[in-house]
C-alpha cells in the first residue's frame, strides 16, 4: 500500500517536494475517527512514547520518594536540547536517587541546540544526552525496586520489562511476536501499528479505562508537561513551542518522522509516520490534526492551524516557499 501525499514544500509557486505517510485519529473506545494511509503496518515509535516509558517511574512511587518535581518529570519524557537547565535537571534527578552521570548507559553527545553546544567548556557527558531525562527516570526505577542499575537498557532487565507491560497493555498489541530495536540512546524499541499506537494515547488520556494508580501516575505527567514545556524539548522545538501555546494539548515526537499525542480532556489519541522521516513534515501533520478537532476552542484551534504550515527562507531570511499540508487529506478530521 503506497501511503498518500500528506505534505507538500513549495518555491516560485509550484510544488518542489512532497512527503507521504500515514496518520491515525482514535478515541477512548478504541474508534477509529481519521485515518490515511496504512495504519496497521507496524512502525518503531521512537522517542514519541517516552510518557509510556515514565510511567512505571511515577506509578511505582519512586518519583514521589525521591521528590522528582514538575520539571524533572517533564524531562523524563522529554527529547531536550542539551540546554544547561536540561542537564541540570538530569543531574538533579540522579543526585537524588544516589547516582551520577557515570550512570547514564545512554552514550555523550554535543546538544543539538547549538548556542548550548558552543558554550560548553569540555567534552559533552551522557547528561547532554537528549534522552538523559529518560535514562534518569529508569536509573531512579531501578533503584527504587532494588534492581542492579548497571545494564538497565537490555531488553531483559526489569526496569525494561516494566515498560514493556505498560506499553502492550496500553497499546493493546503483543510485544512478543513484533521487531525489537535498539532505539539511539540504547534502549529497546518495538514496532508497534499506528493504530494501536494511537489506541495506546488514547487510552492514557481516558482515566476510566486505567486504574486509579496509573490514571495519576498519568494525569501527574501531563500536568508536568504542561507546567514545564521547555524541559520536553527546549528554545524553538516544536513539542515545547505547542505545547505553550496550547497546554491542552500532548505531542511528542519520535525520530524519524513518528509523531504521537493525545488530548487528555477529549480522551483521543493520535499516531503519525512520516515515510521519509522528515520532522518538517510531521510537525505539519501533528499541528493540522489537533487544528482540525472539535475539542479545542476556536481560539486553541487557530493558535494550532498556525504550527501547521512554516515559511521556508534562504540564508538570507527571503521567503522562498513553504512546508504545508495537502489540505483535502484532512478533510475528514472533526
Amino acid at each position: 500500500m503506497s501511503n498518500p501525499v500528506l505534505v507538500e514544500v513549495t518555491r516560485g509557486g509550484m510544488v518542489e517536494s512532497r512527503h507521504r505517510g500515514a496518520f491515525v485519529v482514535v478515541s477512548a473506545d478504541g474508534d477509529v475517527l481519521a485515518a490515511a494511509g496504512d495504519i496497521e503496518a507496524p512502525v518503531f515509535p521512537r522517542s514519541a512514547i517516552k510518557v509510556f516509558q515514565a510511567l512505571p517511574l511515577v506509578e511505582s512511587g519512586a518519583a514521589e520518594a525521591y521528590g522528582f518535581t514538575p520539571a524533572e518529570l517533564a524531562l523524563a519524557c522529554a527529547s531536550h536540547g542539551g540546554e544547561p537547565a536540561h542537564v541540570a535537571a538530569a543531574r538533579s534527578m540522579l543526585a537524588k536517587a544516589g547516582l551520577s552521570d557515570t550512570d547514564l548507559e545512554c552514550g555523550a553527545h554535543r546538544p543539538t541546540w547549538e548556542p548550548a553546544g558552543r558554550g560548553l567548556s569540555g567534552d559533552p557527558t551522557a547528561a547532554h544526552n537528549n534522552c538523559s531525562g529518560k535514562h534518569a527516570g529508569m536509573l531512579a526505577l531501578a533503584k527504587y525496586i532494588g534492581a542492579e542499575p548497571r545494564g538497565y537498557i537490555n531488553r531483559d532487565h526489569p526496569v525494561q520489562r516494566e515498560i514493556a507491560a505498560v506499553i502492550s497493555a496500553l497499546c493493546k498489541f503483543d510485544l512478543e511476536g513484533t521487531p525489537c530495536g535498539v532505539d539511539g540512546c540504547s534502549v529497546p524499541t518495538w514496532a508497534i501499528p499506528l493504530r494501536n499506537l494511537a489506541s495506546g494515547f488514547a487510552t492514557l488520556a481516558t482515566p476510566k479505562a486505567l486504574t486509579s494508580e496509573r490514571a495519576a501516575a498519568a494525569a501527574r505527567l501531563f500536568e508536568a508537561v504542561a507546567a514545564e514545556p521547555f524541559m520536553v524539548a527546549g528554545t524553538k522545538r516544536f513539542c515545547t513551542d505547542l505545547t505553550r501555546a496550547v497546554p491542552r494539548a500532548f505531542v511528542k515526537t519520535g525520530a524519524e518522522g513518528v509523531f504521537c499525542g493525545c488530548v487528555p480532556h477529549g480522551g483521543l489519541g493520535i499516531a503519525l509516520k512520516i515515510d521519509d522521516g522528515a520532522s518538517r513534515a510531521s510537525e505539519r501533520v501533528m499541528a493540522a490534526l489537533l487544528a482540525r478537532l472539535e475539542v479545542f476552542s476556536s481560539d486553541e484551534r487557530d493558535l494550532l492551524t498556525g504550527y501547521a504550515e512554516s515559511p521556508v527562507r534562504n540564508w538570507r531570511g527571503i521567503h522562498t516557499g513553504d512546508v504545508r499540508v495537502v489540505a483535502e487529506m484532512f478533510e475528514s478530521v472533526r
